[in-house]
């Protein structure tokens, strides 16, 4: 499960780089606005993964109401532990090329600041 949290990280990256190629090109109103996107906590396949768990147990709140409650508790505990994995495997990331003395890209660095605004401005929506 962990290398998928890594596939997630690796393809907003990819997104991002890939739209600051072609930003380039374009006006600096259009690279605002993509700066503002959220980034995807998630691919693709977790994001079916987890809603299909989450159906489930909705889908048996009726039969076993204690039961689907339990499992919704360890759902949403398995998803905020599969997001800190993520940020603490780029925070690790990060210092391990700081202390190996290697120059970080400042696009490296972007993409890590993109990922972290993203995600605290959804905590802050909640």
């Amino acid at each position: 499960m962990t290398t998928e949290v890594r596939t997630a990280d690796d393809t907003a990256a990819s997104q991002a780089r890939g739209e600051d190629q072609r930003d380039v090109a374009s006006s600096g109103a259009e690279h605002a606005a993509d700066a503002h996107r959220p980034i995807a906590l998630f691919s693709d396949q977790q994001v079916a993964e987890l809603r299909g768990r989450w159906d489930q147990i909705q889908t048996a709140f009726v039969d076993e109401p204690r039961g689907s409650v339990e499992k919704a508790d360890q759902l949403v505990a398995d998803a905020i532990a599969r997001l800190a994995d993520g940020f603490a495997r780029t925070r690790a990331e990060l210092d391990h090329q700081w202390k190996r003395g290697d120059n970080v890209s400042t696009e490296d660095l972007r993409i890590a600041l993109q990922r972290y605004r993203s995600f605290f401005s959804r905590l802050l929506e909640a």
